[in-house]
């Protein structure tokens, strides 16, 4: 075989030409199949010229000049990245996260100093900026959360920084390095901006759970005074209520028979003043009627010695101690 390749390449004059018009035409065509190329689902096409935009490709088979004329840059534009800021997740030393004081310790509005380690997700909106514009764009994100975590954290007290304004900080945190990344042209949008820890520094941990501690507990107090309070105080508006209205109730009732008794009053004075006589008679029997009602019935006679009581037979409370007992007051029996 070897001989044969020697015989063919020490072959007459017109067998060589030939063979390298082949040769070359062989490479011609591996240059121009070396042109297609393939786009996954995740990437987006970018054809440079002479390293000059010219345009986007679709997912897909797709064909540019080859090289040198032309190149293709396949950025990942559907795909969400994570950056993580004041610590690293995966450390190659330990095997889990690392915390990075130089990025996590923040200084709040207070003067106080907190620990915050935070992770933005953001993906590729416009390739041609994210091409040209960034040299590292995970850097920049990094970078750019890092400066709006420290703006935010920076005009906010401790209480809420640790307690209720996660979400209030996430948002601002989010929306300040947006504003920037577009400022820088960066071609990025940041997706998400989470909080995974925020606590004061390991130094003055404990000191703090025990602050915490005790706020829970004032808090806890608070709340059952307020319960205590909600329970008496319209119990006891209730009840000022209810006498409130016994009080209108008796004073209507008190002037009702105040306005009846007048009334009354005036209707005897008219009678009074058109019958003297038959008036003050009326006026003696109801008084007599009123004043012996409930008086004892007592008998005098002749042959009494003294004054006898009337025994009630028509009332029906006579007992038969009480008729044994009276017997003797009678005399014979």
């Amino acid at each position: 075989m070897i001989a044969r390749l020697r015989r063919l390449a020490a072959g007459g004059p017109g067998l060589r030409p030939r063979m390298l018009l082949l040769g070359l035409i062989g490479l011609v065509v591996l240059w121009l199949v070396s042109g297609f190329y393939v786009v996954q689902p995740d990437e987006l096409g970018v054809v440079l010229r002479f390293g000059a935009f010219v345009g986007s490709t679709p997912p897909g088979l797709n064909y540019h000049l080859p090289w040198p004329v032309e190149t293709v840059l396949l950025p990942p534009v559907t795909r969400i990245n994570r950056t993580d800021v004041g610590f690293v997740a995966n450390s190659p030393e330990t095997g889990g996260p690392v915390q990075v004081p130089a990025e996590s310790h923040l200084l709040t509005g207070d003067e106080n100093i907190v620990a915050v380690n935070a992770t933005v997700f953001w993906r590729i909106v416009d390739p041609k900026e994210y091409l040209f514009h960034v040299r590292g764009p995970r850097l920049l994100v990094k970078q750019v959360t890092e400066s709006s975590l420290r703006e935010v954290i920076g005009l906010m007290s401790l209480d809420p920084v640790l307690t209720s304004g996660r979400a209030a900080i996430e948002q601002a945190v989010l929306k300040s390095a947006q504003e920037r990344l577009h400022e820088y042209h960066a071609g990025i949008e940041v997706t998400e901006v989470q909080l995974q820890r925020v606590d004061p520094p390991a130094q003055v941990l404990p000191a703090f759970r025990d602050v915490q501690a005790a706020r829970e507990d004032a808090r806890r107090a608070v709340n059952q005074a307020e319960s205590y309070r909600n329970n008496i105080v319209p119990r006891a508006r209730g009840q000022a209520a209810q006498i409130v209205l016994a009080a209108e109730g008796a004073k209507a009732a008190a002037i009702a028979r105040a306005t009846g008794g007048a009334q009354r009053f005036d209707s005897v004075e008219a009678a009074y003043r058109a019958a003297k006589s038959v008036t003050l008679e009326r006026i003696y029997i109801e008084t007599m009627e009123r004043v012996l009602e409930h008086a004892s019935t007592l008998v005098v006679g002749n042959g009494l010695h003294g004054v006898l009581p009337m025994l009630p037979l028509t009332s029906g409370a006579v007992s038969a101690g009480g008729v044994s007992g009276a017997a003797p007051a009678g005399g014979k029996k």
